[in-house]
């Protein structure tokens, strides 16, 4: 194989990984932390297809073709809005039964409020209310909560601007 066929195909293939990161994060709406997309991480012995005790740029590759090839319902070889969508509703559905299974206390497959605000999710919420609440005086200022959109990457732009 001569240097630029190489090239091709290595290019290609990081493309097609690149391609298949940004479907997992429409079909996540976005959602990310830390700038990490959301998804089950395989383990490293799934993704060393060999057991060679090493990953490749192709193990690497071939698992993101694997991950597009589910999303791709019909099988024609591109990712609609539809089927992105749908790729996006199961992993929100799995998110959504997860939640259930942490928080609901009285084991009746529902949230309510107190539920949400109580145990650790109360928490979590009152942690990052101190952590946002910068002054320590028990209320967010205007300048507190555009410091929030600043922290998440500018998400909450329209808040800030009063929108």
């Amino acid at each position: 194989m001569t240097t630029i066929s190489r090239m091709t195909v290595r290019i290609a293939l990081t493309g097609l990984v690149i391609a298949t990161g940004f479907a997992a994060n429409a079909a996540t709406d976005g959602d990310n932390k830390g700038g990490k997309m959301r998804h089950e991480r395989p383990s490293f012995s799934t993704l060393d297809t060999d057991s060679n005790g090493a990953l490749t740029r192709e193990e690497m590759a071939a698992h993101a073709k694997v991950r597009f090839d589910k999303m791709d319902a019909n099988s024609d070889g591109q990712l609609s809005a539809d089927e992105l969508g749908q790729a996006g509703k199961k992993r929100a559905q799995k998110r959504a039964a997860k939640m259930i299974e942490r928080v609901d206390a009285n084991d009746d497959g529902m949230i309510s409020f107190e539920e949400m605000s109580s145990g650790k999710m109360g928490k979590r919420q009152s942690k990052m209310f101190d952590r946002i609440d910068a002054d320590g005086n028990g209320s967010l200022s205007e300048d507190e909560f555009a410091k929030l959109g600043e922290r998440r990457g500018g998400k909450n732009k329209r808040q800030k601007a009063g929108e």
